[in-house]
């Protein structure tokens, strides 16, 4: 048996209640199961590239304020993880309260943040 399917599979939501993404600690996969980024230990989510993306909730949903005042520094991915098996059936969002003024939820919102390696404006030419 792998490692992956030992640990928990977690939905991330959006604010509509639609899961967007799934975490098996520290990996975030988007619905096809492929790789879009890590969290850390503070639940701070990065980007497959290293960018910060913003924060996870306990309920679950990632959340960054929508003008963000200092960077943070670009961080090195962990090692590409294998691909996820999505799984079949996805318990009901729970009841999500609504966002502070200056707080926007990046799976509905900017979803473009968290794109796959082989995708996104960020990542290097290959000229």
């Amino acid at each position: 048996m792998n490692t992956q399917s030992q640990r928990s599979v977690i939905p991330i939501y959006t604010s509509r209640g639609d899961a967007d993404a799934f975490l098996v600690y520290p990996y975030l996969y988007n619905r096809l199961g492929e790789w879009i980024g890590w969290i850390t230990t503070d639940r701070q989510v990065y980007s497959v590239l290293g960018f910060y993306v913003g924060n996870l909730t306990t309920e679950p949903r990632i959340v960054r304020k929508r003008i963000m005042v200092t960077f943070k520094l670009r961080r090195t991915p962990p090692a590409r993880p294998p691909h996820l098996a999505v799984p079949a059936t996805i318990p009901l969002a729970p009841l999500m309260g609504d966002l502070r003024f200056g707080v926007i939820d990046v799976l509905r919102d900017e979803p473009e943040r968290l794109h796959t390696l082989d995708s996104g404006e960020q990542r290097q030419d290959l000229d």
